[in-house]
């Protein structure tokens, strides 16, 4: 977008009357429910641009003549970092030293590094390819594995049908797959099983992706350990039990939420109003298909 260009902006959250009754780009708020959007029956909107990757449940109420846009490009790079924030601070014990540091307590236990750990991707879109970027110079050996198997310049992608065969062999299985009717608790009593003792399960996806009762059952008996950034429910009540389990990370679904996401959404809406301003195509459209000029 040129300086200077001519743009009228306002502001409104999707609640009480709108602004104005016609929209060429509406950016609802970041973290707001998909039923936020019904607030758009009856008002003229070209693009809807979403502030997450995800877009579960956006399609049952974006009237109908809507286009859909998500952010990817803006959440990789921090949603990466924190997942591999995550498998070191499970991995070499941080929260058992931080308890430590608070009762003065020298415990030099040895623990497992990342390095040489064999870690599963379950999902290789941007942020499975993201993590990847950041595991590899840990010295760590990365599977890749999506929805269908493919070659790319990274080298094999594997399917998801070869899932039960590769998830044994694994010490780290990081879940980056969007949330669909497939992928609806594909971490579940199974899935867990077929970990390795002693196994980590990193969840940067979605709280639905996984059977958080299952999660529970393998954590509590010591099996298994979590490192969660999504749970279902959520927020997780703070009686629940997975709060309090030995192994077990949890933080409150702040994958994409750092000064990272910032300047990369104030990039993605500055083209996205470039690209209308040239009468050309929005990118990251996901849902409505071809808009008109």
């Amino acid at each position: 977008m040129e300086p200077g260009t001519a743009v009228e902006y306002h502001l409104w959250d999707l609640t009480g009357p709108p602004p104005a009754q016609q929209f060429d780009l509406l950016v609802p708020p970041y973290m707001g429910k998909p039923a936020g959007l019904a607030a758009l029956h009856g008002v003229e909107t070209g693009l809807v641009q979403g502030q997450s990757i995800g877009y579960d449940g956006v399609a049952d109420v974006l009237p109908d003549g809507c286009v859909f846009a998500n952010a990817a490009g803006v959440h990789e790079t921090s949603t990466a970092e924190l997942a591999v924030g995550m498998m070191i601070a499970s991995q070499r014990g941080l929260a058992d030293f931080a308890r430590n540091q608070a009762t003065g307590t020298w415990d030099t236990h040895m623990l497992p590094s990342l390095a040489d750990r064999r870690v599963l991707l379950v999902g290789y879109g941007g942020v499975g390819k993201a993590v990847e970027a950041r595991l590899l110079p840990f010295e760590t050996h990365v599977t890749r594995m999506a929805s269908r198997a493919r070659d790319t310049d990274s080298g094999p992608v594997l399917g998801i049908d070869a899932l039960y065969d590769q998830l044994p062999l694994h010490d780290i299985v990081v879940v980056t797959v969007p949330l669909s009717e497939q992928t609806r608790q594909l971490v579940d009593a199974r899935f867990l099983a077929a970990m390795p003792d002693g196994a980590l399960l990193v969840n940067v996806a979605r709280g639905q992706v996984a059977d958080t009762e299952a999660i529970l059952k393998e954590t509590s008996s010591g099996r298994l350990r979590a490192a969660l950034d999504v749970t279902e429910p959520e927020p997780l009540p703070a009686d629940h039990a997975l709060w309090t389990v030995p192994g077990v990370l949890i933080t409150p679904h702040v994958g994409g939420a750092s000064s990272a996401m910032f300047p990369r959404m104030v990039r993605l809406i500055k083209q996205q109003i470039s690209l209308m301003l040239d009468g050309k195509e929005p990118v990251n459209v996901v849902l409505g298909g071809s808009r008109s000029s």
